[in-house]
């Protein structure tokens, strides 16, 4: 590793340590009042005495005279801001020491909302290379389909889901489509305006040569426009991953689905287990950084066959 890999790696490392500092303190202060309120119930002394006193009280007064349960906040069943290992303690038990096939394992869960996030993103992306060439290549599209592209993302995607999957269920589309349909919304716009600015960055020079040697348009396609915007293309597709990812997320939500990273969220909201919800939103962040990964060593393998590498 260079001297800038290690430099790199330990200012990762510092950050994510006082990420994880941070979120330890931040847990306190969160979860005193529950702690104080159980430790009353099973009849140990804390002060104050009483639940009313407790409730005029912020939480840093309450840490300053029971210093002493400090350590019970990063233990608590169900806090309201579970500590790092806990969350990390979840994640251990619900991906290794379960079988995939379990429906408590996050790792099936995962492959559920893997499946309608890939579906949904190979339509998006297909549909947004698609619109970005018929933008770049035609003037009425130019004017007409660009406008409504950036007002879609004007709508919430929270109140657009349950209008999606309630009007697909009524014709009978129901299961993996209706979530892919939403991820294909979210993920279509970031590769548009990317491919679109792709297709445009050959300067005027590099478009006057190919006009010198008489090539068609769809030559100077293939030829100059298409390989120019792969690296815009690449880096709206990890844009339109994640997107697409918050996507299927997100249509698991309104469907009470059993299935997903969105089923795990609504289970853990419905029984108030939030080291489960956090456990579950940071496999939804593992997930999506394999994807954007993923898509960066395609990216570099592809450049680096068109010479473009970096």
């Amino acid at each position: 590793m260079t001297s800038t890999g290690v430099r790199s790696f330990w200012a990762v490392l510092t950050v994510v340590g006082v990420i994880i500092l941070f979120w330890y303190a931040a847990s306190v202060p969160m979860n005193i009042k529950g702690v104080l309120t159980e430790l009353e119930r099973a009849g140990e002394s804390v002060d104050p005495p009483n639940a009313a006193d407790r409730r005029d009280m912020n939480e840093f007064g309450l840490i300053l005279d029971n210093s002493f349960a400090i350590d019970e906040t990063w233990e608590q069943d169900r806090p309201r801001l579970p500590a790092p290992h806990q969350v990390a303690e979840e994640l251990w038990d619900s991906t290794v020491e379960k079988k995939i096939t379990s429906k408590r394992s996050l790792i099936y869960h995962s492959w559920v909302t893997l499946s309608a996030t890939m579906l949904g993103f190979a339509i998006g992306t297909g549909l947004g290379i698609l619109l970005a060439v018929g933008i770049v290549h035609s003037r009425v599209m130019d004017l007409s389909v660009m406008p409504w592209a950036i007002v879609s993302q004007t709508i919430p995607i929270i109140a657009l889901a349950p209008m999606i999957i309630v009007v697909l269920y009524s014709v009978g589309i129901q299961g993996i489509i209706p979530k892919a349909i939403i991820s294909a919304y979210l993920s279509f716009f970031p590769v548009v305006v990317g491919m679109v600015k792709g297709l445009r960055s050959p300067d005027a020079m590099q478009l006057d040569l190919l006009r010198t040697y008489n090539a068609s348009q769809s030559q100077g396609f293939w030829k100059l426009r298409l390989p120019a915007s792969m690296p815009y293309l690449f880096t709206s597709l990890k844009i339109g991953i994640a997107a697409s990812l918050v996507g299927a997320i997100v249509g698991e939500l309104p469907t009470g689905a059993v299935a997903g990273l969105g089923a795990r969220l609504l289970a853990g909201s419905y029984y108030g287990q939030t080291v489960q919800i956090w456990s579950a939103l940071f496999a939804a962040a593992i997930l999506a950084a394999c994807l954007v990964g993923l898509l960066g060593l395609i990216e570099r393998s592809v450049l680096k066959r068109m010479g473009m590498a970096q």
